[in-house]
């Protein structure tokens, strides 16, 4: 079975790949020679990921699936939420998103968090959607090198390092995209 990943982002196509089974080719937009921005427009992250394996199969007619993955903080009303990656404005920095978050946290104790990820797969003219959720907390400071987005700051329930000192295949296990991808390949392999 071959499938498009509706991602520009390495890491995450990286993370993806690293659960896939054998018998699943993944293909990047790179690979089908999709070079436009597909539209994230809608209010949620579930609306998104729905939005973005649409226009892709509108487009180019491939199956394929599309997800999007939102922070989301207790004591922000769960901002950044859909605005994750521009949360410190349109140049999508994750170092700016990091400093942004922290320091609207700086006075606040409750540092309550939850990543959660939408995967909708647009499959034979059908629709699924499967969404991971991954509960956590917001660090008072960055800690690791590895990950990316907000992983230096983000500890996962039951925890003591931030997803950016762990391993991916650790992070793949607990996180809330891996926990997505796992209900999509147990969707796929019924099939």
């Amino acid at each position: 079975m071959q499938l498009v990943f509706a991602t520009n982002n390495l890491n995450k196509l990286k993370e993806v790949q690293a659960l896939m089974p054998p018998n699943i080719t993944l293909l990047s937009l790179a690979d089908i020679d999709c070079t436009e921005d597909i539209p994230e427009t809608l209010p949620t992250i579930e609306g998104n990921a729905v939005q973005k394996a649409e226009y892709l199969k509108t487009h180019y007619g491939y199956d394929c699936f599309a997800d999007d993955t939102g922070l989301e903080v207790d004591a922000l009303n769960g901002e950044p939420g859909v605005y994750s990656a521009r949360y410190a404005g349109p140049q999508r920095n994750s170092e700016d998103n990091i400093q942004k978050l922290l320091t609207e946290l700086k006075d606040k104790s409750n540092r309550n968090a939850q990543f959660k990820t939408v995967i909708a797969l647009h499959l034979n003219g059908e629709l699924h959607t499967f969404t991971g959720i991954c509960k956590g907390e917001i660090t008072t400071e960055k800690h690791g090198e590895g990950g990316f987005g907000y992983d230096p700051v983000f500890k996962a329930e039951g925890y003591e390092q931030t997803f950016a000192e762990i391993s991916l295949e650790e992070k793949n296990k607990i996180g809330h995209r891996g926990l997505a991808v796992k209900q999509l390949i147990e969707f796929l392999s019924k099939l």
